[in-house]
């Protein structure tokens, strides 16, 4: 992975690396593409162009936070579990949901709400281009 540069970064150099590991374990997900994205001061995370993460400042609070696309359901129970997952920041409050970083989400519930966004996406793509991805 390359290092993460505070020169076209959402964060200041430390909190860049302190979710250094968030950054790398969206990359690895199967054919994940990264790009920074100037207007809004964040990484995008997409297949095939389209996006199912970002990763950012909430500029109303100043705090870190990923933002995921997801099946409704998932993300209904997971805002009422955990107080620092929300609606998404500037999305479709349905569909998307923001977690605040700095906040109380365990590590291992945020790697599955990476996977889960990216599965939500990777399924919503033809059969072809599944198909593509997961190398058949």
């Amino acid at each position: 992975m390359t290092k993460i540069e505070n020169s076209t970064a959402p964060w200041p150099a430390e909190m860049m690396e302190r979710y250094r590991w968030l950054d790398e374990y969206l990359q690895e997900q199967p054919a994940a593409q990264k790009e920074f994205q100037p207007a809004w001061q964040a990484y995008k995370y997409s297949l095939r162009g389209k996006m199912f993460a970002y990763i950012g400042i909430n500029d109303q609070n100043g705090r870190p936070i990923i933002t995921v696309k997801l099946e409704p359901v998932h993300s209904d129970l997971l805002r009422r579990e955990y107080a620092d997952i929300v609606p998404g920041y500037y999305m479709n409050k349905v569909h998307w949901s923001s977690v605040y970083l700095d906040g109380k989400v365990p590590r291992d519930v945020l790697e599955n709400i990476v996977r889960s966004a990216h599965r939500t996406l990777l399924l919503s793509l033809s059969k072809k281009a599944q198909r593509e991805i997961a190398g058949e």
